[in-house]
């Protein structure tokens, strides 16, 4: 069973923490959450299963690092990759819709960005990350850039995605 949070603000929460404020609100609805990576990796679900008894909310992750991956397990219109590219505003969206249409989750998160060192261009440098959002069917999205290596770019987009999410389910 996952102990109930005291502090108020998430900001300030390190990742294992903020997983554990994420699960005891998931818990509380009932909700079970699915998420759909490519620049992560697989990381945000690791993060939430590293946390005994995530098979109490955690319902499934979804890799898809190739656009080929998101097409398929997410059901992304090629063409809105073709259109805007694979780190976008829509395929993000696209991305956390997918990933709840999917599953039997209330709850996704999705992110798409570049980690880097390379795949930057002017218009999307290294460090650029689209984030997806659907909660019980409403859904939000964001883009941020996160500065430092490729470590840095992941671990700060892991910690967003989740902060983000778990304000959300407040």
């Amino acid at each position: 069973m996952v102990t109930p949070m005291t502090t108020t603000s998430l900001t300030d929460l390190d990742t294992p923490r903020l997983v554990q404020a994420l699960a005891a609100r998931l818990l509380a609805r009932h909700w079970m959450m699915s998420t759909a990576e490519s620049c992560t990796g697989g990381l945000i679900a690791g993060a939430c299963t590293d946390l005994s008894g995530s098979s109490d909310w955690f319902e499934r992750g979804f890799v898809t690092y190739s656009n080929a991956a998101k097409a398929d397990l997410l059901g992304v219109d090629p063409a809105l990759i073709a259109a805007h590219g694979a780190v976008s505003e829509p395929v993000a969206r696209a991305m956390a819709e997918g990933a709840v249409a999917r599953s039997p989750a209330q709850v996704a998160v999705a992110v798409t960005g570049i980690a880097g060192p390379t795949g930057g261009t002017p218009d999307k440098p290294v460090g650029t990350v689209w984030f997806g959002w659907s909660v019980n069917g409403q859904v939000r999205t964001e883009r941020r850039r996160f500065e430092g290596d490729r470590a840095a770019v992941r671990a700060a987009t892991v910690h967003h995605a989740l902060q983000t999410l778990a304000e959300m389910t407040a």
